[in-house]
Formats: C-alpha cells, structure tokens, sequence
C-alpha cells in the first residue's frame, strides 16, 4: 500500500469543486523563479509543463520582493513560456522563503483539533522571535506514540512577507491557493515514502546563496536552519584562488570539481569552506539529536541545490561524515512507470522544491 504524500501543511487552502483541480508550483527565490505543473495520465504521472527564469539581483533581497511590478512581469513570462505543453489554469501554491519561516514542533496535552488552536497559539508565542499578530501560522498533528502529548508540526511567517508574495502572485495574474514554506515542499519530494520505516533524513539544500538544513523524521520536517555556504561563495573563492573571472570559475567548477582530492587545485582552495560546511553538517546532527521528540537515527544526507552537483562533493561529504550521502532524487515519489523524467535527475536537483509544489498541486483536493 502506498505511503500518503508528505504533509500538505499550508497558508492557504480553498476548496475547489472539479475533477481536474489544475494547480501548479511556483519557487520564488531571490535570483530565479522555477514554474512546475504535474499531470496524470492514467496511472501514470508526468511532468506538463515547467520553466525556470532568472531574477536580476536587487528585485528580491532575502525573501523581500523590492520590485514587484517586474519581479511579477517575469513570473507572467515564464508561465507564459512553459512547455512542452502550456500550463493549464492560473491556480498556484507558491513557495515562502526559508529564511523568513519559523518552523517548530511543539507538544500540547491530548486534545481533540478544534480545542487544539488556543493551545497551539499559546506555545508558539513562547517558540517564534516575532508578536503572534504579526504572522500568518499554520499546524498540523503529527504521529505520537504517547497517550498523553500530541506533537505538532507548526510554522510562523511575517504578514508583511506573505503579503507581499499575494500581491505579486495576483500582479501576475494567477489566482493564489496555497503557500508553503520551501522545507516542506522540498521534503515532499526527496525523501521517499518508506522513509517513516527508515529513520530521519537530513537534506542539506546547497543553494545560490545559502545552504538550508532540513532536519525530517516520519516524512515531516522537523527543523530547520541555514549558514552562509553557496554556490556563490564556492565560484568566489576558485576565482580569488586561481586569479580567474567569476564567469570562468563557474565553467572550471563545473569541469572538474573537487575529484582527486589533494592533486585537485579546485579542491585545495575550497578545502576551508569544504571543512566548515562538515562541521556545520555535525553540529546540525548533534544538535537535532539533543532535541529529537522522536530519537530517530539519521539513516542518510540527501543533497539537492545547484550547488549540489559539484564533482567529488557526495564522495567528500561519505568520507569525512562517515554516513551516506546521495544526490537527492526529486522524481522518486512520481509514478512515472518506464518513462524518462523530462529532466535529468543531474538538472531535477534545483528543481526539488518546484516539483514538491506541484505535488502538492497534483493531489490538492486530496
């Protein structure tokens, strides 16, 4: 029997009354907007339409859009230009950034959910940084062994940045139907549906900016955190090492990685941010191991992110972590029978949360 989807916690929910819901994902992100429609064909499931556009630095700025006007004329475009077959309806659930989320668990007394809200309210006010007034939050039940506490997944953002996200979504004519914070888009589509009977997850997202950690036990993120790491400041420092252009760094990054280890000059100038980006790994480990409601083993390191590709990294990471370490696989939980993903799972990583989006949208009425 197959697992239920990973939790389809969101913002916002409306009821839709059809047979063909037609909603689609929407990854907005600082530099690039990743569009992502799924569709069924029979049994079988695929991919109807997708693209991925670039935003120019300055529209967007740690998860604030400063220009929406144009950040929504590109957003229009791309849905414009998706193929190979056009996007079908204006309904989308879009993602929030990480870096504004408040992702917790917390426990309350057994209690039926329509007495749970008060309670939940009352312990995120002591977990999130930010007035209660002043975010959106959401909750959702999670499975406890005890008789007495209910775990709770819950999730805090800004007014003031999903406000913003509304505005631009509807600026570029789409009809808003959910929003979901990256992590749990991301974990809906890399972490496989046995994972529950496998132990925790770590994805580690290595992206343009940043790398996220998504700590996740039973299909459920639990935690989450993030360091400076990125794809840019990896293509910074081979520039500043080899005394080569920005533009040059990116084609000899991608040429040859980090394999070879010492006899790899690529490897010898990123060995610090290499070794830093282990330790952070083993802080992140052992920190989820003090709080763990659950103490599930950490069973493997999933990568995903551009930046995730980098030649040698998977080998590095198994050797120095002493676990395994996989490049994640967006289309696992898609039935897609004998066909080839329409994009190679080398180029689906960036697309992880896209595609958990459109999962989402696939089975929304669900």
């Amino acid at each position: 029997m197959r697992v239920p989807r990973l939790t389809s916690m969101s913002f916002l929910n409306k009821k839709i009354i059809s047979f063909e819901p037609e909603v689609f994902g929407v990854d907005l992100s600082d530099l690039s907007v990743k569009i992502m429609q799924l569709e069924r064909d029979g049994k079988l499931e695929k991919v109807r339409g997708y693209a991925v556009a670039d935003i120019p630095a300055g529209y967007i700025e740690d998860g604030k859009i400063i220009d929406k006007d144009k950040v929504a004329a590109i957003i229009k475009d791309a849905v414009k230009k998706a193929g190979p077959q056009k996007i079908k309806g204006n309904r989308v659930i879009c993602s929030l950034p990480e870096s504004k989320a408040f992702l917790r668990i917390v426990s309350i007394p057994k209690m039926e959910k329509e007495e749970a809200r008060e309670a939940i309210k009352w312990e995120m006010e002591a977990n999130i940084p930010l007035p209660i007034e002043q975010v959106y939050f959401d909750w959702q039940f999670l499975e406890t062994d005890s008789t007495q506490k209910q775990n709770v997944l819950t999730a805090a953002v800004s007014r003031e940045i999903v406000d913003d996200f509304m505005d631009v979504l509807k600026k570029s004519g789409l009809e808003v139907y959910g929003l979901e914070v990256e992590s749990i888009a991301s974990a809906r589509s890399l972490v496989p549906w046995e994972i529950k009977e496998q132990g925790g997850a770590l994805i580690v997202d290595l992206g343009a900016q940043r790398t996220s950690f998504i700590m996740v036990e039973r299909g459920v993120p639990n935690f989450t955190s993030s360091i400076p790491f990125s794809s840019e400041s990896i293509n910074d420092a081979i520039s500043k090492g080899l005394n080569i252009d920005l533009t040059e760094a990116e084609k000899t990054k991608l040429a040859h990685g980090i394999a070879d280890g010492k006899d790899n000059p690529i490897f010898n100038v990123l060995k610090s941010l290499l070794e830093n980006l282990v330790q952070e790994i083993e802080r992140t480990l052992d920190f989820y191991a003090g709080i763990s409601k659950e103490n599930s083993a950490v069973e493997k390191v999933i990568l995903c992110g551009g930046g995730s590709n980098l030649k040698g990294l998977v080998g590095y990471l198994g050797e120095r972590l002493g676990k395994k370490i996989e490049l994640g696989d967006p289309w696992i939980n898609l039935k897609m029978g004998k066909s080839i993903p329409i994009i190679s799972k080398e180029n689906a990583d960036r697309y992880s949360t896209a595609i958990g989006l459109a999962l989402r949208g696939l089975d929304y009425e669900n």
